[in-house]
C-alpha cells in the first residue's frame, strides 16, 4: 500500500469515528430529551389532574343547579297559571255581581219610561182638542 491510500484510509477511519461519536451524542441528547418530556408530562398530569376533578365537580354542580332551576320555573309557571285562573274567576264573579243589578236597574228604568210614555199618550188623547203631544229628539226623557 502506498502512502496515499493509507492517508485516505485514515481519513475514512477518522470520519467513521466522528460519525459514530455524533450519532452517540444525538442518541444521548434524544434520551435526555425523552426523559425531560416524560417528567414534564408527569408534572402536567399531577397539576391538571386535580383541576380536571374540580371541573367535573363544577359540571355536576351546574347540572344540579340547572335541574333545580327547571323545577322552580315549573312551580312559578303553575303559580301564575293558578293566579290567572283565580283572577279570571274573580272577574267573572264581580262582573256577574255588578252587571246583574245594572241590567235589572236598566229594565226598571225602561219600564218606568214605558209607563210614563203610556200616561203621556193617554193624556195626549184626552187633550186632542188642546193640541197634539209630539215625541221628538228634544223630549227630556229621550235617551239617544
Amino acid at each position: 500500500m502506498d502512502t496515499t491510500s493509507t492517508v485516505f484510509l485514515g481519513i475514512i477511519a477518522f470520519s467513521t469515528l466522528v460519525m459514530a461519536v455524533v450519532q452517540i451524542g444525538v442518541i444521548v441528547y434524544v434520551a435526555r430529551l425523552a426523559k425531560r418530556v416524560d417528567e414534564l408530562s408527569q408534572q402536567i398530569q399531577r397539576e391538571i389532574g386535580p383541576l380536571a376533578d374540580r371541573l367535573t365537580k363544577v359540571a355536576e354542580s351546574l347540572q344540579h343547579a340547572t335541574s333545580m332551576a327547571a323545577v322552580q320555573v315549573d312551580r312559578i309557571d303553575r303559580l301564575f297559571s293558578s293566579a290567572t285562573r283565580r283572577a279570571e274567576d274573580t272577574m267573572s264573579l264581580v262582573q256577574g255581581a255588578v252587571m246583574g243589578p245594572v241590567r235589572e236597574g236598566l229594565a226598571v228604568i225602561a219600564a218606568i219610561r214605558g209607563v210614563v210614555g203610556a200616561f203621556r199618550s193617554f193624556r195626549g188623547k184626552d187633550a186632542g182638542a188642546r193640541g197634539t203631544t209630539r215625541f221628538d229628539d228634544e223630549d227630556p226623557l229621550f235617551i239617544g
